[in-house]
């Protein structure tokens, strides 16, 4: 579909050529039956090359291709106008080159919220005075996080100030069958933060989703093209339940983070250590469960609502992990999944595949 659109676009450029070669006689045109003159001419080619931008970006992605198509459509349609008796069937190509523009604008704005949110948290946190993490650190902790901690590769580098985390998989529920994701995550730790903007390909169609969640209160929004927003939900609710997944972030993928002072460990045994973690008077626990090498393997609370189908009832949640890897310098799992252990069984509703975590992020 956006090869076809891409095309349309680029056919709807060439076709303005044709006013400029008719203003400067540079080859017969007897379908453009009214004079043009040369200044006129000019605009047809100016018009004709911004369309022909406008597909190429529009090809290759990238979100501002918009702002060139609207200027293109306005000049298309002043010439459409001036020359109506020739041109009145491109209004037709400029009613979908519009259609397609307000999509572009809608998407690039609701992007610009998570921008704006996560350019700030990154001037916020550079901020922060630079601190090695050290075994004086972890000693107050359970002896298998100190050793998971110790593993990742956490101690004698910085301390932990935000973190960008970038993933591919898939997801689904249970009315939506599984549909491709591509994320992109920021997390600060000095007051927790988790702002998580996804891009879900359902039935063909591009849709966005923002999770937020600032010092405990957290929203969540679906908007496809970035203007309807089929999901908009924020509350209590909500909130635990994004505490839940912001702890889950911390514990799976920021171990140096886990000598907050926000969380509460009892040792159980070497393999496992309960936990509890409070933000903003909202406290969840969860239990974690390592292998003897020291890798976190699994993530388990009962405190996350499900919030998805309407259902808003605690249901246990879990996320296992595997395939170790070095990310910038630390070991983290580069494969995950996200579970619910419903009465009748469990329901992986999510797969994911951590592609890049990076540390201490500048700001930009």
């Amino acid at each position: 579909m956006k090869t076809i659109l891409a095309v349309i676009i680029t056919l709807h450029g060439f076709i303005h050529f044709m006013g400029y070669a008719k203003a400067f006689n540079l080859a017969e045109m007897n379908q453009l039956t009214q004079q043009i003159s040369r200044p006129a001419g000019v605009i047809w080619l100016i018009t004709g090359l911004l369309f022909v931008l406008v597909a190429v970006l529009f090809f290759f992605n990238k979100d501002w291709w918009w702002m060139p198509a609207m200027v293109a459509v306005i000049l298309s349609h002043l010439l459409i106008i001036i020359n109506w008796q020739d041109a009145k069937f491109g209004t037709i190509a400029n009613a979908i080159i519009l259609l397609m523009l307000t999509g572009g604008f809608g998407m690039w704005n609701f992007h610009r919220s998570f921008v704006n949110e996560y350019k700030e948290g990154l001037v916020r946190t550079s901020k922060i005075p630079e601190e090695l993490l050290t075994e004086a650190d972890i000693m107050h902790l359970p002896l298998p996080v100190q050793k998971y901690i110790r593993y990742s590769g956490a101690l004698n580098k910085e301390k932990v100030r935000n973190v960008r985390i970038c993933f591919t998989g898939e997801m689904r529920s249970k009315t939506i069958d599984w549909f491709k994701i591509s994320t992109v995550q920021y997390n600060f730790f000095d007051h927790p933060t988790r702002l998580f903007y996804m891009t879900g390909k359902i039935k063909g169609l591009t849709v966005p989703g923002y999770h937020r969640y600032i010092n405990g209160k957290a929203s969540m929004q679906i908007k496809p093209f970035g203007l309807i927003p089929v999901v908009n939900e924020k509350g209590d609710v909500l909130n635990q339940a994004e505490t839940v997944t912001v702890f889950n972030d911390m514990c799976l993928l920021v171990p140096a983070s886990l000598i907050d002072k926000r969380i509460k460990w009892e040792e159980t045994d070497s393999l496992s250590a309960k936990a509890s973690f409070t933000c903003n008077g909202i406290t969840i626990a969860a239990t974690l469960y390592f292998s003897k090498e020291g890798q976190l393997v699994n993530f388990v609370s009962d405190d996350r609502y499900e919030v998805s189908d309407n259902q808003n009832k605690h249901i246990r949640f879990s996320t296992p992990v595997k395939n170790y890897k070095l990310h910038n310098g630390r070991y983290a799992p580069a494969y995950g999944e996200a579970i619910w252990h419903y009465p009748e069984g469990e329901f992986v509703y999510g797969k994911f595949i951590i592609e890049t975590i990076e540390y201490n992020v500048g700001e930009e």
